[in-house]
């Protein structure tokens, strides 16, 4: 079985703790840093506990038995579903500076039958938590990355060898590179560039067009253009949470959606007046729709571009952290079903009362699905002048 070197692994938490989080900058001596890892992603936790030691933080542990989410759905009831640990959630985000969330799945189908209605009551039941972080995070108190450790399941669901499935994680994060954060900090520059240019542009609405895809986003007053913060690792998109109500027209996704422990592939979606009004799928249709009728799931809370020049990712993985970067011939877009990211306000987020949120277009939802397509597209951006501006073609921005 294939293992990544002791070397990798540390290049990989130093990305992690010394860049990924603080926004690019690691973290600071006494923070307290979560980390969230499964059973079998062991390996990266050890090197992870050691890097935030060594950059003088304290270490948290949530260690996540493999195979463990399936008896909660099987066994809990409705009452047991909905419990939510107020005192003890509440205490974790108040003691949380810095959150890195491992990936490592040992059985990508682990809720296939499992009564769809279950799942979103779950993630219902948690959207408090996720509010409490939010909060903190939009007050420039938290911040966390997300990476990836590969399985052999996960390599397996891919096409792939374990060992090329590491190689794609290797190539992708920068890891075989001397100096990974500063290749990280080169990136993110460019990046920064286009974005720049994106905010400087009066942009009233996207158009995209791509095979069987014509789909306005509105973006308007009140948002700005996101990306190379480090919230992900990797991280090659620019994407922006759109007016949601301005959304008109239908998209196609090629890429297969890993979620809830089930898989659903050819998404299509229409959408009118802001809301989905129709959508369908080859496999896993009926998880995909109870999604959207959870609250605020029929609406976009998130619209992304990857540019092919940054992403050294060219193959199809499975999962929505590499899949949502993915460079390749084309590049790729993806929009995310349900809660927007208030980071996007261009002023102080903090300072935006509940109820205004929804007034200027950010969708709020317990779900942020991220849905991929990697198909060929172009992007055309309306300018407040009426004029008509190309943002993006073949793969790139054009900017």
């Amino acid at each position: 079985m294939y293992t990544p070197s002791r070397k990798v692994l540390e290049k990989y938490a130093d990305v992690l703790v010394n860049f990924a989080l603080g926004g690019g900058k690691g973290i600071k001596k006494g923070e307290v840093v979560f980390l969230q890892v499964p059973e079998s992603a062991k390996s990266l936790l050890k090197v992870l506990r050691i890097a935030v030691f060594k950059a003088g933080g304290n270490p948290i542990i949530n260690y996540i038995p493999d195979n463990f989410s399936r008896d909660f759905f099987d066994y809990a009831d409705e009452r047991q579903i909905k419990f939510f640990p107020t005192k003890y959630l509440k205490g974790k985000i108040d003691e949380m500076d810095h959150v890195i969330s491992i990936i490592a799945e040992v059985n990508k189908y682990e809720l296939k039958g499992v009564d769809p209605k279950k799942i979103m009551l779950n993630g219902l039941s948690m959207k408090p938590y996720m509010d409490w972080r939010n909060e903190k995070e939009n007050k420039g108190r938290l911040t966390w990355t997300i990476a990836m450790y590969a399985t052999n399941a996960m390599a397996k669901n891919a096409g792939m060898s374990l060992g090329k499935y590491w190689e794609e994680i290797i190539k992708g994060c920068y890891l075989n590179e001397k100096d990974p954060i500063n290749k990280w900090r080169q990136t993110f520059a460019e990046i920064e560039r286009i974005k720049t240019k994106l905010n400087s542009l009066d942009i009233q609405k996207l158009r995209i067009y791509a095979k069987d895809t014509d789909l306005i986003i509105g973006i308007d007053k009140n948002r700005k253009w996101l990306g190379g913060d480090g919230r992900n690792i990797p991280s090659f998109e620019i994407f922006i949470s759109p007016d949601y109500s301005q959304t008109e027209g239908f998209i196609s996704f090629s890429e297969p959606l890993y979620r809830y422990g089930n898989v659903i592939k050819n998404i299509k979606l229409k959408f009118k007046n802001g809301s989905v009004i129709e959508s369908e799928a080859s496999e896993g249709g009926e998880i995909l729709k109870e999604m959207i009728r959870t609250k605020g799931a029929n609406k976009v809370g998130e619209f992304s571009l990857t540019d092919k020049r940054f992403s050294k990712i060219t193959k199809f993985m499975g999962e929505t952290l590499f899949d949502e970067n993915m460079g390749g011939k084309h590049g790729n877009t993806h929009i995310a079903l349900g809660s927007a990211y208030k980071d996007s306000y261009p002023g102080n987020p903090s300072e935006i009362k509940k109820d205004d949120w929804n007034k200027i277009g950010y969708n709020d939802s317990s779900v942020h699905t991220d849905i991929i397509s990697t198909t060929n597209r172009t992007v055309m951006a309306t300018l407040s002048d009426g004029q008509d501006m190309l943002i993006y073609k073949n793969g790139q921005f054009t900017l």
